[in-house]
């Protein structure tokens, strides 16, 4: 049993170590040879250096890792190494990756030329085998590069290396080559973005490839005939037009993945809109009755409970005693005028009270009224009558005292 789940454990890492190696071929199939230097990356280190050989150092460098070239195929990047042709004032440096034991094949030349004002032009110019015709950039430094001075001294001497296949400075490390997508991620690290680079498709300087051609060296091309840039891409010129090309392809790929991902997401977002609105609008319709009800109850109620509550507490038990004082008042008219007119104020005020609620009360409470004025009234008119007889009363007593006095005194 062990056996077997070694078995299957070993299968499974060789076949997924085989999916791994297939999918970097497929990979390197889609790049081009020329992906893997970036000429712009070369001009940014040559105005960096202080001479040639500080030059050629920084190409190499494994802290900088510019190159990504393997063109012999041995999985490790190519030493670079860097030559010069002179002629008065105008310089020519050649790019070189070591293939074998010498055997060299020219990536790029570097022009340099003074003119009669001292100005002085350069010019990266890559290998048309890889790049294409006339696939130039032309940098302008920020700063004078310190390089320049080392150019136009008496006595001067044109460099040449001295390192070759399996000898190389101690500086160097070969390192295996990146995929193109990281080189192109790592290479824009080396790239000083204060100066500028123009692509331009026409030398200055007449005599530098006339220079050039006299110190050519050809080795991967002689190898491989029918490998250069003309037949790898018959529909561009150079590797110029190739990112070009690229570039469109790229943004027209972009827009019309962002046109199908709409189309296809036209009616979810539609119909998720449509949603939206009636979940909010339901929202809007619960949430503004419960602030509403939030706030009269809070606000409004917990405010004037102590207002409108109390006084109608206070208000009920005068309306039970009022009626039942008035029912009082009603069988007791003959206590007098002062409690009647207090049971007239009170079942007044509470009329006053009760007069919104009920239409009948009201009623009732003018028959109240009447029946408390007509009390009032009889009270008056028997008061005055009772005065009356009071009255009558008297000088009849005083008569029948003076008939009887009289009597008296007669008798």
């Amino acid at each position: 049993m062990k056996t077997k789940l070694l078995l299957i454990a070993f299968a499974a890492v060789v076949f997924g170590s085989c999916s791994v190696q297939s999918q970097t071929t497929v990979y390197a199939k889609n790049s081009d040879i020329s992906d893997n230097l970036d000429l712009r990356a070369v001009a940014s280190m040559f105005g960096e250096s202080s001479n040639l050989q500080d030059f050629e150092r920084r190409l190499n460098d494994p802290k900088y890792q510019i190159s990504n070239l393997d063109l012999n195929g041995d999985d490790e990047v190519d030493y670079l190494r860097v030559i010069e042709s002179v002629e008065n004032r105008t310089h020519v440096v050649i790019i070189q990756a070591v293939l074998d034991r010498d055997v060299y094949q020219d990536v790029a030349t570097i022009d340099i030329e003074r003119d009669n004002y001292n100005k002085v032009s350069v010019q990266v110019v890559g290998n048309s085998y890889l790049y294409g015709a006339n696939y130039i950039y032309e940098p302008v430094y920020s700063v004078v590069p310190v390089i320049y001075s080392s150019f136009w001294v008496t006595n001067y001497r044109p460099y040449y290396s001295t390192w070759g296949w399996n000898y190389y400075p101690t500086y160097y490390t070969a390192w295996n080559p990146y995929p193109v997508y990281r080189y192109r991620n790592n290479i824009n690290v080396c790239i000083n973005v204060n100066n500028h680079y123009n692509y331009v498709s026409t030398r200055r300087s007449y005599r530098a490839p006339v220079l050039y051609e006299s110190r050519r060296t050809y080795g991967y091309e002689s190898r491989r005939p029918d490998y250069s840039f003309a037949q790898r891409h018959s529909n561009v010129s150079n590797r110029y037009d190739l990112d070009q090309r690229r570039i469109a392809s790229r943004d027209a790929g972009r827009t019309s993945n962002t046109y199908n991902i709409n189309r296809q997401n036209s009616g979810r977002v539609s119909t998720n809109e449509n949603r939206t609105p009636d979940r909010n609008y339901s929202e809007n319709r619960t949430n503004p009755n419960r602030d509403y009800n939030t706030n009269r109850t809070t606000a409004t109620s917990r405010d004037n409970s102590a207002t409108v509550n109390n006084p109608v507490r206070v208000d009920n038990t005068p309306r039970t005693e009022n009626r039942r004082d008035y029912g009082q008042n009603n069988a007791n008219v003959s206590r007098g005028n002062s409690q009647g007119n207090m049971n007239t104020n009170r079942n007044s005020a509470n009329q006053r009270t009760e007069a919104p609620r009920n239409y009948s009360e009201n009623r009732g409470g003018s028959e109240s009224r009447a029946n408390t004025s007509r009390s009032q009234n009889t009270q008056r008119s028997e008061s005055p009558r009772a005065s009356q007889e009071s009255r009558s009363s008297q000088p009849q007593r005083e008569s029948s005292s003076g008939s009887r006095g009289n009597g008296g005194r007669r008798g």
